[in-house]
């Protein structure tokens, strides 16, 4: 779809076919203020979570009043397989962000936030809920911006042994790490499911603790390369999601 996205609260999306809709605070605004929307042109509706419906614009009223009209019957996207999840350690600064706007615009379905053991960045307090919050604000409009209807889930950040129960689950459980020692199986060459659910470990930039690693191998997971090249953090997670998206046929 190439019409812009619009996000609509699940419990104000009218079960009907036909007839109209008036969008208005920020993703109002967004549209009459920033997207600049003039009556005639397509947009779509969607609650994030893979409900999604078509209109045209009728009117833009004020500055953050978008009027959307002949609004079609609902439609159900249904998730992807197989599932693919991101946990992400915590990166500096703002990259975490970069590495959440990314993935989303690449297509993960999931991201946990991890506190690993050689991760300069610690979420605690007020500070762990604000850089929470930004990373499920930046899943959102990333969502918007690369029109996708189901947008990622964005987790409370996981312990270590969350992780490993995380990865204990999954039908098929990696660990990226840059040490051949560790890892000498390239993920291009792993055999993957066709459907289920792919857990993807990003480490920090000092790399996974050996005691990390124990705990992952013996919860199920193999550590695995990318390549030679040593990725960053914020864009390992993205190279690897592109990388499985292809080889599992969902970008077929």
């Amino acid at each position: 779809m190439t019409a812009p996205v619009f996000v609509l609260d699940p419990l104000r999306i009218p079960d009907f076919s036909g007839g109209e809709i008036v969008l208005d605070g920020p993703e109002g605004r967004h549209a009459v203020s920033v997207k600049r929307l003039r009556p005639g042109e397509d947009v779509v509706l969607t609650d994030g979570r893979g409900r999604w419906t078509e209109g045209v614009v009728k009117a833009a009223e004020g500055k953050d009043r978008l009027v959307v009209t002949g609004l079609e019957s609902y439609r159900e996207e249904p998730p992807e397989q197989p599932r693919i999840t991101v946990v992400q350690a915590l990166p500096k600064g703002d990259r975490g962000e970069l590495a959440v706007e990314t993935m989303t615009e690449t297509g993960v379905d999931a991201i946990v936030p991890w506190a690993a053991s050689r991760c300069i960045t610690q979420w605690k307090g007020d500070r762990g809920l604000k850089a929470l919050a930004k990373w499920r604000a930046t899943a959102r409009e990333a969502g918007k911006q690369s029109r996708r209807v189901r947008f990622p889930e964005v987790s409370d950040a996981a312990t270590t042994k969350q992780v490993a129960a995380l990865l204990a689950g999954a039908d098929f459980a990696a660990v990226l790490h840059s040490d051949f020692e560790h890892g000498s199986e390239p993920l291009a060459t792993a055999e993957l499911p066709s459907e289920g659910d792919i857990v993807l470990v990003i480490g920090p930039e000092g790399g996974v603790s050996d005691e990390e690693l124990a705990l992952f191998k013996e919860a199920g997971a193999k550590a695995y390369v990318l390549g030679r090249s040593v990725l960053r953090t914020s864009t390992a997670g993205t190279a690897a999601t592109a990388l499985l998206l292809g080889r599992t046929g969902r970008w077929s």
